[in-house]
């Protein structure tokens, strides 16, 4: 039974057995696949087998399976900061902590996306006494559609220009990482459930983006803001996307 086979898995996790937990969590997937614990979970070994790539591949199945589980979104997070990918690093983990209010791994992985984000921007972080733990960062990780970077695994370098995106059940979020575009450069339209982003840099190829939405887009509210020029939001009713 896939219960047997979780148990199993949890004890060689415990028992710092990484890969036998792997396959026996495999093993419970092929008998229960639309378990979002089993996907999760077996994140969380992959990373302490730094295989960050499959390890957010199971994270967005998690969340994909049930969009409120937290540690689902701890292990995407963590993943994505191990591939370098902050900005979707922190979405994930803030979408967690709304679900798992006062835990203090999302609050310690926060900190440190800000950190890695305020180097990239040239800002120095903001420097605050640490919180006191007892317990490591990677020990006990409960590490959150689409991997990170959207690089295939063993792609030795990544694209000039990629896209990913999660959702919730009241919203979805789109982002298009473009570092050092200038705004006038960006063009982002969008219909009924049509979302439409064109880049257009002198002298490179052209970047289009378009996507047909699941829902309508909301018209009650519209505003349309830049966040540390590296990436566009655009907030419609209760729908946002961020590119």
């Amino acid at each position: 039974m896939a219960s047997d086979l979780e148990k199993k898995a949890k004890e060689a996790f415990i028992d710092d057995h990484f890969e036998l937990a792997v396959d026996l969590y495999t093993q419970a997937i092929g008998l229960d696949p639309n378990n979002a614990a089993l996907f999760a979970d077996r994140a969380q070994a992959k990373i302490k087998l730094n295989n960050f790539n499959e390890a957010v591949a199971d994270a967005n199945r998690a969340i994909e399976l049930d969009s409120n589980m937290a540690k689902a979104y701890l292990r995407k997070g963590i993943a994505c900061i191990k591939l370098e990918e902050y900005y979707p690093a922190k979405a994930a983990l803030e979408i967690g902590a709304s679900m798992a209010p006062g835990e203090s791994r999302f609050v310690n992985w926060i900190k440190e996306c800000d950190e890695h984000i305020a180097e990239e921007t040239g800002h120095a972080p903001k420097q605050e006494p640490e919180a006191p733990t007892d317990t490591d960062p990677m020990r006990d990780v409960q590490p959150v559609n689409d991997i990170c970077s959207q690089v295939p695994l063993g792609t030795p370098s990544k694209p000039k220009y990629r896209h990913e995106f999660f959702q919730k059940p009241e919203e979805v979020v789109v982002t298009i990482f473009a570092k050092g575009v200038p705004a006038s450069s960006v063009v982002v339209d969008y219909g009924e459930q049509i979302l439409s982003v064109s880049i257009n840099v002198p002298g490179e190829d052209a970047y289009h983006f378009q996507a047909r939405l699941f829902g309508k887009v909301l018209h009650r509210v519209y505003h349309l803001c830049y966040l540390k020029a590296d990436y566009l939001s655009l907030l419609t009713g209760s729908s946002c996307w961020i590119f």
